[in-house]
């Protein structure tokens, strides 16, 4: 895992080529051999990932909860979880994100604001099994209700 390389860049022009995945997707291609990780994985692979740092927690926490709820088990998720440490991510700081996150925070959570914000200031793809996160951000910037300039990609 790379760690924060990215912070000390800015903007669009460093990330104009990155994809930015948030902890749904990260963990559906991690563990879910599906349509849903399936589509996570072909979206990811092969990609200059971005993420806020509080991704990896987000996606150790995921898989967590599927071993606990019995959709996967130990071997899995200790395997699942030593996938996402060799994940080659580069992951931005809060403070870089902060402004722009508290902004939102009538609209989302401050976690699920701090993806749309990393998106918004790097132009990346935000790559998404969320669709509260993506809300409209799937529809061209001047259609768009809140605003925002991130864009997103949903199967």
């Amino acid at each position: 895992m790379k760690k924060s390389a990215a912070a000390t860049m800015s903007g669009k022009e460093y990330c104009s080529e990155c994809l930015h995945t948030d902890s749904s997707a990260a963990t559906f291609a991690l563990v879910d051999t599906g349509p849903a990780g399936r589509w996570a994985t072909a979206a990811i692979i092969g990609s200059d990932l971005i993420a806020p740092h509080l991704a990896v927690f987000e996606v150790a926490n995921l898989l967590r909860r599927h071993e606990l709820a019995g959709l996967i088990g130990g071997d899995q998720a200790a395997e699942a979880h030593a996938d996402l440490l060799d994940l080659a991510i580069e992951l931005w700081p809060y403070d870089l994100l902060a402004p722009r996150a508290w902004e939102l925070r009538h609209n989302l959570s401050t976690h699920d604001a701090s993806y749309v914000a990393l998106a918004e200031v790097t132009g990346a793809t935000l790559v998404t099994l969320d669709t509260r996160i993506a809300g409209d951000r799937t529809r061209p910037a001047d259609q768009r209700r809140r605003g925002s300039t991130a864009s997103a990609s949903i199967p």
